[in-house]
């Protein structure tokens, strides 16, 4: 790629990631006091994370049976609501030992 595509490409990635983040503050610019919208936006983070991340969680061992078994342990320890590095600790730790006897 010559580099005149290459800044083309580069220029055009910036807008179009700039764009989404400029735009709520172009619309938005007084404070929103509607309780319904407030709590929607509140929430739309971690819908949109895990609606990313969840989906991922059954094909990244290889294996389906080790990754249901290490989420089960991570949203049993997540709602005893263990700290994050336990969390993730005992998912881990779970998967590996499902997959040395599967």
């Amino acid at each position: 790629m010559n580099p005149e595509k290459a800044f083309i490409a580069v220029v055009i990635m910036a807008l179009v990631t700039y764009i989404p983040r400029a735009l709520p503050i172009l619309v938005f610019r007084r404070e929103i006091k509607s309780t319904y919208i407030r709590s929607f936006l509140r929430y739309v983070p971690y819908a949109v994370l895990g609606a990313l991340t969840f989906p991922d969680i059954f094909y990244s061992t290889g294996k389906l049976i080790t990754a249901v078994c290490g989420t089960l342990v991570a949203l049993l320890l997540a709602y005893r609501e263990k700290s994050l590095v336990v969390v993730a600790l005992g998912a881990i730790i779970t998967v590996y030992v499902t997959g040395l006897f599967l």
